[in-house]
């Protein structure tokens, strides 16, 4: 082979090395900023076995299906995201009303998105999450002081740079990108 040949070929297998490392599935276990993947309905993604298993048979742990339901929120599954939630044996965390509150306020129903919020912030006041939704909720009522005082919040818990407060500063600034 030529030198030409060689550095050709190099250049193609570190390329698609590079290429691999992003096009693989990406699945976060406890983490707010992304999701898990999400399964047909009547199962639930399994952290632990990484596949889809029957919901009724599954022995999976509450914050497994805290994440799960979730998921289910983002991808627009909010019913079944509320069906999971109530799965979840300790409906007291903080994950769980922040979650609750998430997928009520999707559904259209703002002040009980607001109300599980609140019951969130009461569980765990440091969570920037929740105060990020509370504060988008805010935003659709139309009371931006409100929203305001989530986001300064929020810039003490975690700063400017950080995807709550940016997130909600946009929405703030255009509440369209809610």
């Amino acid at each position: 082979m030529t030198i030409t040949t060689v550095r050709i070929a190099s250049i193609l297998l570190g390329g698609c090395l590079a290429a691999s490392l992003f096009t693989g599935p990406v699945f976060a276990v406890g983490n707010d900023n992304s999701t898990m993947p999400t399964c047909k309905k009547g199962e639930i993604y399994d952290q632990k076995t990484k596949k889809c298993v029957k919901q009724q048979s599954a022995n999976v742990s509450d914050e497994n299906r805290t994440d799960y339901a979730y998921s289910l929120a983002k991808a627009g599954r909010y019913e079944e995201a509320l069906a999971m939630l109530d799965t979840v044996k300790d409906q007291s965390s903080a994950e769980v009303l922040n979650y609750r509150g998430y997928a009520t306020r999707k559904l259209g129903r703002t002040d009980e998105g607001i109300s599980y919020y609140l019951q969130s912030v009461k569980m765990d006041p440091q969570y920037a999450k929740v105060r990020e939704y509370l504060g988008e909720a805010y935003v659709i009522k139309g009371r931006l002081d409100l929203a305001k005082e989530q986001l300064n919040t929020i810039k003490t818990i975690c700063g400017t740079a950080c995807e709550e407060y940016q997130d909600l500063n946009a929405a703030i600034l255009d509440p369209s990108k809610i």
